[in-house]
């Protein structure tokens, strides 16, 4: 990690120089040094002036420490474009030069160490905007790559947006008859199919106000407005509290159903429950009704059996119903059940007998059904000892 730093660091420092020229700079100013010393003393002697003399020891120090500079550079630009030759050559024509100063002199081996040294040069500039050009073209790639991406990303945004809004709207459509944790399991495995027509077995209850026909003709239309709405805002949160699935509101009506869509391990005590708890939330709403002068009773009947279920409706207005002789069973009881009634059939008391108190009605003959059916009243669940 470090020496990967000291490289980037490197690199930086590279790449502030622009274009290698520190190693032109101390190529050239070493050349100049060299060779600066006969063009003076042309200039002076053309001019007329008398000539100057030069410590050649100080001139030989000029040359190759200037030399070393261009050697610096190629060395940092190295870093940079990551090729060896130039700094090679480069050392190469710097020790030439260095090697003819201190021991055997040749005009003719020196300028073979500055064309050298010249060429490194040369051939470094060219590594270097070899190198930004690759550069360029990489974050030209980039750019282009991250612009198909966006470009990918906007075209399918109206697409994603609209997925979502639809998973909403059908999460919607679902909380309206089922219970919000049973609709968020439906949709997130995207088990819809299970909505579509089949046969199961159901556990049904149906409930009502006893009264309200009168009521509603007593009374001013917000007043049983006001009435209904708290009615069913306290009875569905008991609904979704039980996990019991609504299949419809008419009026002060309600019907629902257990073990479907989702299956349950006890619906019929899960009913029973369901059936306790709107009994009691009734009686304290009713409470306060009563001190308006409202004279409002509450029915349920629960029944058991196998129905068929499914989807029915157009458009948005769907409900999710249960059809067959248990839910008419249900709703039949639930007519003739009195205020503060909670009357089961016979399927549904021996699937918790051992778990509730009833008192035993015997057999009622009720409308639509065909024969006599065994009734019971539902008291309370059973004391465990």
């Amino acid at each position: 990690m470090q020496s990967q730093a000291l490289a980037d660091d490197s690199r930086v420092t590279a790449s502030r120089i622009p274009f290698g020229s520190l190693a032109y700079f101390g190529a050239a100013a070493s050349l100049l040094v060299c060779y600066g010393k006969v063009l003076i003393l042309s200039s002076i002697a053309t001019l007329g002036f008398p000539g100057i003399e030069f410590n050649p020891h100080l001139q030989a120090l000029l040359m190759w420490l200037l030399g070393l500079v261009a050697i610096m550079g190629l060395f940092y630009d190295r870093r940079f474009h990551g090729r060896r030759y130039p700094l090679a050559l480069g050392i190469a024509g710097v020790s030439i030069i260095i090697v003819t100063l201190y021991t055997h002199y040749d005009p003719r081996i020196e300028i073979s160490g500055y064309i050298l040294l010249i060429i490194a040069a040369l051939l470094n500039q060219t590594a270097r905007l070899t190198q930004l050009n690759h550069e360029v073209e990489s974050q030209t790639r980039v750019v282009k790559s991250q612009a198909e991406e966006l470009a990918a990303l906007n075209d399918n945004l109206e697409q994603r947006v609209n997925d979502q809004v639809d998973e909403i709207q059908k999460l919607a459509r679902l909380k309206r008859f089922l219970a919000p944790e049973v609709a968020q399991v439906v949709l997130a495995e995207h088990k819809e199919s299970m909505l579509e027509s089949h046969r199961s077995y159901v556990v049904t209850l149906f409930c009502d106000i006893r009264g309200f026909t009168g009521f509603s003709e007593s009374m001013e239309p917000e007043e049983v407005m006001e009435v209904l709405q708290r009615y069913h805002e306290e009875m569905g949160k008991l609904v979704a509290e039980f996990g019991g699935t609504i299949d419809h509101r008419a009026g002060d009506g309600l019907m629902v159903f257990f073990n479907d869509p989702l299956p349950c391990d006890e619906p019929e005590l899960m009913a029973i429950k369901l059936a306790l708890s709107m009994r009691a939330r009734f009686d304290e709403l009713n409470l306060n009704w009563q001190k308006q002068g409202y004279r409002l009773g509450f029915g349920i009947g629960i029944a058991s059996g196998y129905a068929t279920l499914g989807i029915v409706g157009y458009e948005d207005r769907y409900d999710y119903t249960a059809n067959g002789n248990a839910v008419n069973l249900a709703s039949r009881l639930c007519d003739t059940a009195a205020d503060g009634q909670v009357l089961i059939s016979k399927k549904t008391y021996l699937a918790v007998e051992d778990q509730v108190e009833v008192s035993e009605i015997g057999e009622l003959t009720l409308k639509g059904i065909a024969k006599p059916v065994v009734v019971y009243n539902l008291l309370g669940r059973a004391e465990l000892s």
